[in-house]
């Protein structure tokens, strides 16, 4: 079966992508011409909306109603693809929660070569809504917060259900969990992960608790013990860790070597304003052009 790969170039090399078996090559020794860059960001995240039916007190995303227009995302996502972007994921609040999820889904895995990705706390998922993205995702990712009683209580939903999301999931793409880590999770670390494997999840996300206005963030003593996990963990299941600042501490290994924060990813909210990350306080508009609005961030930093 032949393998048809979306190319990246940059200063590392020639980056060699297959969206749908997930296959990332990248040759170093090719040297490439800095006028031959690509453009993209290689990854950028969309919170297409600010909805979501869950209330959990850590959560980090904004609280005002705000949605982005389905053809205002499909155009960024043409253009993002022409300028040599990866992968695109959707997140929010609750992305399943946005009018014709599906159908923008399948719009941009039909009208480009990136990956189609989102971040789901799970509980919208049907088998009918399983079946309408089945060819239009890549890659998923389940939101667990704890184990058992710990994830009913932080959630507020059963955890049988998202046992059951879990499953939907693995008949539908490749999925990963993640994990806010905080006081109430950093002692079921070794139950997630037993859980991700289980699940047949390929990838265990750990998120250290980031500060909002209802929360403190994780504390030293906890990340710590976070770092002490990690370290020593052996698990099944692949581990991986935000960008906040532990990945320092960490044995991480680097995607693209030397590869700036800026190039790798960047984040649109979903008032329409593009941000380095998802946790950052400002950015820059995009009025129209969203590769105009990534020279704009990359001028400003």
């Amino acid at each position: 079966m032949s393998v048809r790969c979306k190319i990246r170039l940059s200063a590392a090399g020639v980056h060699l992508f297959d969206r749908v078996s997930g296959m990332n090559v990248l040759l170093d020794e090719v040297p490439v011409p800095a006028e031959q860059f690509s453009r993209a960001p290689r990854y950028l995240s969309v919170a297409l909306t600010n909805a979501c039916e869950l209330h959990c007190a850590y959560c980090y995303a904004p609280k005002h109603a705000a949605t982005l227009g389905r053809e205002r995302v499909l155009a960024w996502a043409v253009e993002l693809d022409a300028a040599g972007c990866l992968g695109v994921g959707f997140g929010g609040g609750e992305p399943t929660a946005y009018r014709r999820f599906a159908q923008l889904c399948s719009n941009i895995a039909q009208s480009t070569s990136m990956a189609v990705t989102f971040t789901t706390h799970g509980h919208r998922l049907t088998p009918e809504l399983v079946e309408s993205l089945r060819g239009a995702v890549h890659f998923v990712r389940l939101s667990v917060d704890g184990i058992g009683a710990t994830y009913e209580r932080l959630r507020g939903r059963p955890f049988a259900a998202v046992v059951q999301a879990a499953g939907l999931l693995g008949s539908l793409a490749p999925f990963g969990i993640n994990a806010v880590i905080n006081a109430d999770t950093v002692g079921e670390l070794d139950d997630l992960a037993e859980f991700a494997d289980k699940v047949g999840a390929s990838e265990l996300l750990l998120l250290p608790e980031q500060p909002t206005a209802a929360t403190p963030g994780i504390s030293d003593a906890e990340a710590q013990r976070l770092v002490e996990w990690a370290a020593t963990a052996r698990t099944g299941v692949r581990l991986a860790i935000s960008r906040t600042g532990l990945e320092a501490a960490l044995p991480t290994a680097e995607a693209v070597p030397g590869e700036h924060p800026l190039d790798a990813h960047m984040h649109v909210d979903a008032t329409g304003v593009l941000r380095p990350h998802a946790y950052a306080p400002t950015g820059v508009s995009v009025e129209g052009s969203i590769m105009e609005a990534v020279q704009a961030l990359r001028e400003a930093r």
